[in-house]
């Protein structure tokens, strides 16, 4: 989608227009799912998470700048709830939830194709192997091509510490992928760009 039209989109959602928030969610929610499949483990979670996100979205449109990008603005609600997942996980007792989730038949977003759709598994795999931080580095630099100062920015916190788990990020894939030569990481960012 151009950025006029998603641009005019957001206009109209701002007005109220519920079927421009379907549209922007029809072409973000794949890609939105697929960076919070990187940074929570568990499907329900993830879905949950998701079902919070495009509430932000449509709660907090009015303070969305439109003269930044939308995706990043987007990629914000996904590091807040996420992290507002992660902060209020420690405290629950999650059995009820996890029996409610083994239930529950599975879901399209459990789906093969929507987790691992243009990323090679062995690779998807060593990603999940990461700490929690260094991996939010890692999807943000490759699966959506963000600069590290980006990235400090998205997550407010300083350039040296983005930097930090950037390297632990890729010396831990280097030794998950058996040496995985720095060129090969950019070709996976290239790949992903290539196979939307």
């Amino acid at each position: 989608m151009q950025n006029e039209e998603m641009y005019q989109l957001l206009i109209k959602m701002k007005e109220g227009d519920q079927q421009a928030f379907h549209t922007v969610y029809d072409a973000t929610y794949k890609d939105i799912y697929r960076t919070v499949s990187f940074l929570v483990d568990h499907q329900q979670d993830r879905e949950d998470i998701m079902n919070e996100i495009y509430m932000q979205m449509w709660t907090s449109l009015a303070n969305y700048d439109t003269n930044r990008p939308f995706h990043f603005w987007l990629h914000g609600l996904v590091i807040r709830q996420v992290q507002k997942f992660r902060v209020k996980s420690w405290r629950r007792f999650r059995i009820f939830e996890r029996i409610r989730a083994f239930s529950r038949e599975e879901s399209y977003w459990d789906q093969h194709t929507a987790l691992m759709d243009g990323t090679n598994q062995m690779i998807s795999q060593s990603i999940r192997k990461l700490t929690d931080k260094q991996r939010t580095v890692i999807i943000f630099r490759f699966f959506h091509d963000y600069t590290l100062e980006e990235i400090a920015t998205l997550l407010d916190i300083p350039l040296g510490t983005v930097k930090s788990r950037y390297h632990a990020g890729l010396q831990a894939l280097r030794k998950n992928l058996g040496n995985l030569p720095l060129e090969r990481m950019e070709k996976i960012n290239d790949y992903r760009t290539q196979n939307p």
